[in-house]
């Protein structure tokens, strides 16, 4: 079975930050459980370089659009390694491949009587790269994402029929509730097409960083049709000589931020409808993460936390953990770096690390590093029946913060089951060397099972751990501390 995972793809006309982590994060954590269970996982990322946005950065700095693209999207792809992300593939909108499969499928929509050419006139967002309808705009002709003002622009430009799919998308919703993810945004989606759909916007004339439009070649495609087909494009072009269209379309998965709902939700959709491709099996969408002002993170505002700060001061996994664990996943959340230490010192050192440090120190002690080869204690299997299956049920809804919480209860029972069995007093009485026999080898194996379950969020530190506790009768090596406890 096939799983396909994306992440949007992230604008070049600025750095890295932890919006772009938290996404990412997401994706990888989904496409490692994947892996796990022997799907055949493909899991795309990359970068937007096309569109006004990047044109009008890149002339501010006093560079060509394509130079800017080339330092920038050097910088998301270092980030990747860094994360412990394991993308299959990096698509840049500026890649040969990409731009030849857009100029096809457009070429498709416009074949099938889709397009047509008019004046537009609108209010835009030059860093949306988006004209607004009159109920999006904010007091003060203000932009409801950026709250920047809005542009008045007027062009001649080719134009989607999105609203010749108003019935085909209503239908859409109505007979798959599971589309977009989690429910209050499959609502928010269908109350946007319930106001009825206007026709939008296909090409830019007076804009020349973007794909050529085949059939009028003084036109550039309008950015987010350009950026809306990677995650098609790239599977034509992502391994030399072999096409994945057909192993891995539909996608399984697109992860999203909520402030490109309507593209993904409404656009999207019509777009694959028009070009008769089949569409996504789900869209799901993820909130905002907070300052501790309780508003959207800004640098303008001073309330960001740095992913690069996290990672140097307590580790790449600690990020990892840190972001799917703190915020329900696909709800908005404060986050912070006093937060961030809390779950370092509270869950990564004292439960989870101190939990492996003890259970192997206590096999070297009492039974010379080798794991017990008897049965394990009844009443703990019992408690960790199941667990795998629970653990993918929720991530085959895209739920892994409630995973996480599953799997974390776990190791909380395999802690107090340390307390309860007190191998230590075990350890003096002979006449108990069955009981510390199971009691060794039940916390070595339930440790084993929770760190299979957890490779996901923290793929580095896990496999020290796996490898630490070698198989199952085996002998444990020794272990530096996962999480070293903080001064």
């Amino acid at each position: 079975m096939s799983f396909y995972v994306t992440t949007p793809i992230y604008y070049v006309n600025a750095e890295p930050h932890l919006g772009h982590a938290y996404t990412t994060i997401a994706a990888d954590v989904l496409a490692r459980h994947m892996r796990q269970r022997r799907e055949d996982v493909f899991f795309l990322t990359g970068t937007d370089e096309h569109g006004e946005p990047v044109a009008d950065a890149a002339h501010a700095q006093g560079l060509e659009p394509k130079e800017l693209a080339d330092r920038n999207a050097e910088r998301f792809k270092a980030l990747m390694p860094r994360l412990g992300v394991s993308n299959d593939f990096f698509i840049r909108t500026s890649d040969e491949g990409h731009e030849l499969r857009v100029q096809e499928v457009l070429q498709r929509v416009h074949d099938n009587g889709y397009t047509y050419k008019g004046l537009y006139e609108g209010w835009y967002c030059p860093r949306c790269a988006d004209f607004k309808v009159e109920n999006e705009i904010l007091e003060g002709c203000l932009c409801p994402i950026h709250e920047i003002p809005l542009e008045r622009h007027q062009e001649e430009n080719w134009f989607f029929r999105l609203s010749a799919f108003q019935e085909a998308l209503e239908r859409l919703y109505a007979e798959r509730p599971d589309f977009v993810m989690p429910p209050r945004h499959f609502n928010e989606a269908r109350a946007f097409i319930a106001q009825g759909l206007q026709d939008v916007s296909l090409s830019r004339e007076r804009l020349k960083w973007g794909v050529t439009v085949p059939w009028d070649v003084g036109h550039v495609f309008y950015v987010w049709f350009d950026a809306l087909l990677n995650y098609y494009t790239a599977l034509g072009y992502a391994r030399p000589g072999e096409d994945l269209t057909g192993r891995f379309w539909p996608a399984t998965y697109h992860i999203i931020g909520k402030d490109i709902l309507k593209f993904h939700t409404v656009f999207w959709p019509a777009l694959l409808m028009a070009a008769e491709l089949a569409l996504p099996h789900h869209v799901f969408v993820h909130g905002f993460l907070l300052g501790a002002d309780g508003r959207k993170m800004s640098k303008s505002l001073g309330n960001v936390l740095d992913p690069f700060q996290v990672m140097e001061e307590l580790g790449d996994d600690a990020l990892r953990f840190y972001l799917m664990r703190d915020v329900a996943f696909g709800a908005d959340g404060t986050v912070g770096m006093d937060a961030v230490r809390m779950r370092y010192d509270a869950e990564l050192a004292n439960e989870y690390g101190n939990l492996a440090s003890r259970t192997i120190a206590m096999v070297q002690r009492y039974r010379d590093g080798i794991v017990p080869g008897v049965a394990t204690d009844p009443e703990l299997d019992v408690e960790l029946e199941g667990l795998p299956q629970d653990v993918a049920a929720l991530m085959d809804r895209a739920q892994p913060t409630q995973a996480l919480e599953l799997i974390w209860q776990r190791v909380r029972r395999l802690n107090r089951y340390v307390e309860e069995r007190a191998p230590w007093q075990l350890a003096r009485d002979p006449a108990d060397t069955a009981k510390l026999d199971e009691a060794l080898a039940s916390l070595v194996e339930g440790l084993r099972t929770v760190n299979t379950l957890l490779h996901p969020f923290m793929p580095a530190t896990t496999d020290k751990l796996r490898a630490a506790l070698g198989a199952p009768g085996a002998e444990v090596t020794s272990l530096e501390p996962l999480f070293p406890k903080r001064g």
